[in-house]
């Protein structure tokens, strides 16, 4: 592993290795450290002028969701029939 320290941050050179039926690239802890992601860490993956970028995923909230809805939302009882089971109404 190449680790170069500079004004932008840290970069790091590692390998690209197989895993499986995929490839896959491991972060260094320190690089987790400073990005300050925790084990499990949702991210985005994306190409953009030959580069990988990684950044945390961003859960959109409802109204982000339904920015750009322009049609009419009218509420309405959907009737679900008679409980089948052990259902509790």
């Amino acid at each position: 592993m190449y680790i170069q320290k500079g004004v932008r941050g840290m970069a790091v050179t590692v390998k690209i290795q197989k895993w499986g039926n995929s490839q896959g690239i491991r972060i260094p802890k320190n690089i987790i450290d400073i990005l300050d992601w925790d084990d499990n860490e949702v991210v985005e993956m994306s190409a953009q002028d030959g580069n990988l970028i990684i950044k945390p995923h961003k859960r959109k909230t409802i109204e982000e969701l339904f920015a750009n809805y322009d049609g009419t939302y009218e509420k309405e009882t959907i009737d679900w029939g008679d409980p089948v089971g052990k259902e509790i109404w």
